[in-house]
């Protein structure tokens, strides 16, 4: 049965808590800085959040393509051991969540290496659509490739979902996963997503979130003292995964998220939290 919506994080989890071990243990008592402390100022009209830095709005992109271009060789694999194979579940309810029938047009936005854009079109079938979508070449290279050798021609598109090159009204579904928070304009994504949506559409967002309260110092633990190690160790690259715990600490909560949609003119608005709020995947309806 699916976590029910819209609730507590304590009251809708599925899964199981992020893997721990002795170092996110060692590193326990480290304080994280809120959101406003790691920031400062609040980022104005011409400045933006990059992790817990405060940089020039125009710079984000390059600096987040930069993160992307170093880790999209290992980032299936560093997805698995981070998460212990949960993005995997996280992903399939995303799936099943989206509830797509044979014929319809999928947009898979910040589709990275594929996975959604593949199972998405296993659902559509061959009368349907499903496009993989990226702003970062490295990445959408990977999925373009890793699809082909599965077999699976799909349209591709390297593009800023803040300028979406789609006409208003066009798919059924569109989906970012794991790629808002790396976003400049939040807003101004959200909107050009609605805009592209049919009547009737619906947007899925699967994003990292709000974690239940009593199990934030040891997921702090983890992602400040573990994942930077793991980084480190893998793919040769500890701040890049640093940069993935600031960012997630600094993207908008579950309720800020919905009303982010709601403002950008979704309607019926609601988020499902799993694995105790670690990601949380959000829902809208373009009426």
């Amino acid at each position: 049965m699916p976590p029910h919506p819209s609730a507590p994080a304590s009251d809708r989890s599925t899964a199981a808590s992020p893997p721990t071990s002795s170092a996110s243990a060692a590193v326990a008592s480290t304080a994280v800085p809120s959101p406003a402390e790691a920031a400062g100022a609040p980022a104005g009209a011409d400045a933006t959040h990059f992790g817990f830095e405060t940089v020039p709005a125009g710079r984000k992109a390059d600096k987040v393509a930069e993160v992307f271009d170093s880790v999209s060789g290992n980032y299936d694999l560093m997805n698995d051991l981070m998460s212990a194979g949960l993005h995997r579940v996280w992903k399939k309810f995303t799936v099943e969540q989206a509830a797509l029938r044979p014929g319809m047009k999928v947009l898979d936005i910040a589709g990275g290496t594929g996975d959604l854009a593949r199972a998405f079109a296993a659902r559509v079938g061959p009368q349907g659509e499903v496009w993989l979508t990226d702003i970062n070449g490295s990445m959408l290279a990977v999925g373009r490739d890793r699809l082909l050798d599965r077999g699976l021609e799909l349209p591709v598109a390297q593009c800023d979902a803040e300028a979406l090159p789609y006409p208003a009204n066009r798919f059924d579904l569109v989906s970012v996963a794991f790629g808002l928070r790396n976003m400049t304009h939040k807003e101004r994504a959200l909107r050009e997503m609605h805009r592209v949506l049919k009547p009737g559409g619906r947007l899925l967002v699967l994003e990292f979130s709000k974690v239940w309260k009593p199990l934030a110092p040891l997921y702090d633990a983890y992602s400040f003292g573990v994942l930077p190690r793991l980084g480190k160790a893998v793919a040769g690259d500890a701040d890049s995964y640093r940069y993935l715990a600031e960012s997630i600490r600094m993207h908008p909560d579950q309720p800020t998220l919905k009303a982010m949609m709601e403002a950008a003119g979704f309607a019926r608005v609601r988020w499902f939290n799993l694995t105790l709020g670690v990601v949380a995947l959000h829902e809208g309806v373009k009426l």
